[in-house]
């Protein structure tokens, strides 16, 4: 029997658990229609729609005219948790040591289509006008990671920006992870963060460490 087949009775009763049994109707289908989804799922139309409605409003989903599709947060969740076990073990305390080096907040990001997407941030406290913060979606050439990435690849390369008034950046290449470009930057005062190798050192060495451990390209996976 499929779903669409059983009875209101066996539906489950709380808001998440039929939440989460409309999202699984997009594991077979890129694209839906509400009544494929209320059909799919047994869920009552005007329920369904309702919780349609909330998951586009959440940006888990998003409606292109009468259908629905996942939407950029299920997608930027699914591009975090890809890269948060290696982030965890061995590239934050390399992030963190660059912080300490520099003093600056440290950002990791990666390219997600034409946006840079803010895996970790360490160091916030040192400029709490920075608001940035992990699963944080910047334009690629107005992020000192993006130019990096896009000005550079696949060959090494750091750039320089500002990012908030009088807030200096330096990004920084790492290399290709699983096919995705990824970069880190730091970012601190103007008149403490000069646009010269000496200040970018710091940050191509911290790049190329976890380059290092991710076999300069990602290509093989991450060292174990």
């Amino acid at each position: 029997m499929s779903v669409g087949d059983s009875s209101n009775a066996s539906l489950p009763t709380s808001t998440l658990d039929r939440l989460s049994l409309v999202l699984d109707s997009f594991r077979s289908a890129s694209r839906l229609s509400l009544t494929e989804v209320s059909r799919g799922t047994g869920i009552p139309r005007t329920s369904t729609l309702r919780m349609l409605e909330q998951l586009v409003r959440m940006g888990w989903l998003r409606r292109r005219g009468a259908e629905y599709e996942l939407g950029d947060t299920l997608a930027e969740l699914g591009t975090l948790s890809l890269y948060r076990d290696s982030v965890d073990r061995v590239v934050t305390p390399l992030l963190r040591e660059l912080h300490l080096v520099t003093g600056h907040v440290v950002h990791l990001g990666v390219l997600d289509g034409k946006d840079v997407l803010y895996l970790e941030k360490v160091g916030g406290s040192a400029a709490p006008h920075l608001r940035t913060r992990v699963g944080t979606r910047i334009p690629a050439r107005s992020s000192t990671i993006g130019k990096a990435l896009l000005a550079s690849a696949p060959r090494p390369g750091v750039s320089f920006g500002t990012c908030i008034t009088g807030f200096g950046c330096i990004g920084a290449r790492v290399g290709s992870l699983g096919g995705a470009e990824v970069g880190l930057s730091v970012s601190g005062p103007m008149d403490r963060l000069k646009f010269d190798q000496r200040h970018a050192a710091p940050v191509r060495m911290a790049a190329a460490a976890i380059a290092h451990y991710f076999d300069l390209t990602g290509a093989a996976g991450p060292r174990t």
